[in-house]
């Protein structure tokens, strides 16, 4: 999985994210997936297409693009067997199949009208059973301002199957806990995520303060940058943290509808989060 996350310019023509067989520039290395968005159209669509032997190939075309001038994304590249899946903002776009081998691809090229905050890559899945991959290919911040604390963020319509919550920070020097809360219209809070650095634990918390402990290495380390995803799936929520899958939490799925907030506190430097 390859994580983009940025901004487009108000006045932005067109951008293009290529994974390519080579980084040379003359001659031209062939183009695995070419992932094109134009909004100078009329009708502003994505195209995707592969370069091969200096010829491009059949051109295929998605429209509703869901990138808008002067708005901020997160775009996820997600490589299956047979094709690669991509993702903006949380809802799935297009799948587009593989027409030159995906092992021959080793270059990210990124070109056009595009502010690049962040670029990730996860070897593998972080909620893929037995997974055990920690992300490559840092830093994953490259201009990310810090946030204050706490810092909250809006769920206007709850969760839904399929939305990722993402978190990245920098633990500080003499850490003492981290949290990271979701909470109802209420200002209530039916689950949180409670991470505690002087007993090394990392835990569920419910709104009666009943604590279920998660039963893995404790990845949180002073002055150590750090990524949660809570992937939300019927009924409950997928935990991985530093690209490391630790499991799920049943909530039901009226309760992941209900919920209006994410909040962020602790000791810590936070630098995104997205819903």
């Amino acid at each position: 999985m390859v994580m983009l996350q940025g901004a487009v310019p108000r006045d932005a023509h067109r951008f293009q994210v290529d994974f390519q067989c080579g980084c040379s520039l003359d001659p031209r290395p062939d183009i695995a997936i070419h992932f094109n968005p134009r909004f100078h159209t009329t009708r502003p669509h994505v195209i995707c297409n592969t370069l091969h032997g200096g010829h491009w190939q059949v051109e295929a075309r998605w429209p509703g693009l869901a990138l808008q001038r002067g708005a901020s994304f997160l775009i996820l590249f997600l490589f299956g067997n047979e094709e690669v899946k991509v993702s903006v903002n949380g809802q799935h776009f297009l799948h587009y199949r593989y027409r030159l081998p995906l092992s021959r691809v080793d270059t990210l090229g990124i070109f056009g009208d595009i502010s690049v905050q962040a670029v990730g890559f996860l070897n593998i899945s972080p909620f893929a059973e037995g997974s055990r991959e920690y992300p490559t290919g840092h830093p994953f911040l490259l201009q990310s301002p810090e946030l204050e604390l706490p810092c909250s963020h809006t769920l206007p319509q709850g969760l839904w199957p399929g939305q990722v919550i993402i978190v990245r920070g920098l633990v500080l020097q003499e850490p003492k806990y981290f949290t990271l809360s979701l909470r109802d219209k209420a200002a209530h809070t039916p689950v949180m995520l409670r991470a505690s650095f002087t007993d090394r634990t990392l835990v569920w918390v419910s709104p009666w303060g009943r604590k279920t402990l998660i039963s893995s290495p404790f990845l949180f380390h002073p002055q150590r940058f750090f990524e949660v995803l809570l992937l939300c799936q019927e009924g409950g929520l997928k935990l991985a943290l530093n690209g490391q899958g630790l499991g799920a939490i049943s909530l039901g799925q009226q309760m992941l509808e209900r919920l209006r907030e994410v909040q962020v506190r602790g000791s810590i430097q936070l630098y995104c989060v997205h819903c």
